[in-house]
């Protein structure tokens, strides 16, 4: 798998700038070098995204920051919401090379059952790792997303509607753009207010980079993709993993335990037909048995452009309590925005293909 952190220029905007350079333009600008805690304390913290509204600066800074520092660097483009409640947004970054910058968010809202509102965000603009029941990956990758960019989404969000997690499992593969990811959540956990625990960061689990993560006691709990106890079938489901067994990934998994005293979750999206038998239950459990962990079933959200299909609910209650029956901690999440285009890459794909190629 080549490496696909890169570095690359950054569009002005408010988080596009280091601390230090916003103190620096502020004071350009004739403010007070303490002005610029002040600017990201209104925005983070108490989600004000109108310099005029920032009434302790003076107007001269106000005025000079909204004619030069945008708060957003991207574009909000389309915006769905679903009859369950959960809106998703479109949003184009800057593109490069004349590629497709466009990412998608969403933001589900609280239950009466008493599931907290969540934000799913995006670390990359297209996905390498090309799962084939996905759709993120079908156009492969653009490229990364910046640090600043990851943390527009989070203030795109909350301006939609509150927030109490986040899982980071849009578009992308997380570890891949760690960097920026890693500094990203940093200043999401600081500042804007989602602890550690509030922030779960999903991966195929490529063990390199797991283990590298884990060293550095991140701000984030982790879930690892896994959608197959079987080697051959993982191949084919998670192509970039072709050549990592599920033992590396495990073994992987349990060192990020040791490391951070954090349980993994292992996500099993149940492909009707595909994976969801009792004997890949008994594989699966077979696999995990003994180990620190959790599993986080998804019944698939079936894609137009793709051949998989939803499994039955029975079937996803059977494959549930059977791993349950071998001692596991397992539960089922159902998808919700069905009729929103809500599975990963959906509108992405769907705008780039009935707009066709930009300019």
């Amino acid at each position: 798998m080549p490496e696909a952190e890169t570095g690359g220029h950054q569009r002005l905007s408010l988080f596009a700038l280091a601390p230090d350079e916003l103190r620096s333009r502020i004071e350009g600008l004739g403010g007070r070098p303490f002005h610029a805690s002040v600017v990201r304390r209104e925005v983070l913290e108490r989600g004000v995204l109108d310099y005029a509204e920032m009434t302790g600066l003076p107007s001269r800074v106000r005025e000079g920051l909204a004619a030069e520092v945008p708060i957003f660097a991207g574009r909000e483009i389309e915006r769905r919401t679903t009859r369950d409640g959960a809106t998703k947004l479109l949003v184009e970054f800057e593109r490069r090379d004349n590629r497709d910058a466009t990412i998608e968010l969403v933001h589900i809202p609280a239950t009466k059952r008493g599931r907290d509102a969540t934000l799913c965000v995006s670390t990359q603009a297209g996905c390498p790792v090309a799962c084939p029941f996905c759709a993120s990956g079908l156009a492969g990758l653009s490229r990364n997303l910046q640090a600043h960019e990851i943390i527009e989404q989070y203030l795109r969000g909350r301006a939609v509607g509150p927030l109490a997690r986040s899982v980071v499992m849009g578009i992308g593969e997380p570890l891949l753009n760690y960097e920026n990811l890693k500094t990203a959540l940093g200043v999401i956990s600081t500042e804007f207010g989602l602890g550690a625990r509030k922030l779960t960061v999903s991966t195929v689990g490529f063990p390199e980079r797991v283990r590298r993560a884990a060293r550095d006691k991140p701000r984030f709990q982790l879930a690892i993709s896994l959608h197959t106890p079987d080697d051959d079938q993982r191949a084919e489901l998670v192509p970039a993993m072709a050549d990592t067994p599920i033992d590396e990934v495990l073994a992987a998994g349990d060192d990020w335990f040791e490391q951070t005293g954090r349980e993994i979750t292992y996500e099993y999206v149940l492909l009707g037909g595909t994976n969801d038998s009792r004997e890949h239950a008994e594989r699966l459990a077979q696999r995990l048995a003994g180990r620190r962990a959790s599993i986080n079933l998804i019944p698939y959200n079936p894609s137009p452009d793709l051949a998989y299909r939803r499994p039955r609910p029975d079937v996803v209650d059977a494959f549930c309590a059977r791993l349950v029956e071998a001692g596991l901690v397992a539960t089922v999440r159902w998808s919700r925005g069905l009729d929103g285009d809500a599975a990963c890459g959906q509108l992405r794909h769907q705008s780039a293909t009935s707009s066709g190629p930009k300019p």
